[in-house]
């Protein structure tokens, strides 16, 4: 078994919030994270899978391909967006960086199956200091 990481980068803004909390409770739990203005970060997104190598490629799966993949189902749906306002497979959840790589691994893992392998992980790096990562299953 062999294990193939690709890195794509993007921009988004959120607000982490609890919308049945007051303003009060919402700035003591999430800090900055509940400014009502929002903010944003640069993120790296790391996905991660897995399977048997090609004998006629070497490869595991065409990072080309993946890449493609990745940016359909996540780049273009969340590069300079708003996760609370912008993003339709996010609504209605909080947008803390462990519901949105959740949100991320329900987008891929079907159609990244179509390419002859299988989602082992998803790392999705948020700051330089703050780093979520999910291998599946709620």
């Amino acid at each position: 078994m062999m294990y193939v990481t690709r890195r794509e980068c993007f921009n988004a803004a959120h607000r982490v919030y609890n919308p049945k909390w007051s303003d009060k409770k919402n700035n003591e739990v999430f800090g900055a994270c509940a400014n009502p203005n929002w903010h944003g970060h640069n993120y790296e997104l790391f996905v991660t899978v897995k399977g048997n190598m090609n004998k006629d490629t070497g490869f595991v799966v065409d990072l080309r391909a993946l890449s493609v993949l990745i940016k359909k189902q996540i780049i273009d749906k969340v590069d300079h967006k708003n996760f609370n306002l912008d993003v339709p497979f996010l609504k209605g959840q909080m947008s803390s960086t462990e519901n949105i790589i959740v949100a991320f691994w329900e987008q891929l893992e079907k159609p990244i199956a179509k390419l002859g392998c299988k989602l082992h992980s998803i790392k999705l790096q948020e700051t330089e200091n703050n780093v979520a990562e999910y291998f599946g299953g709620k």
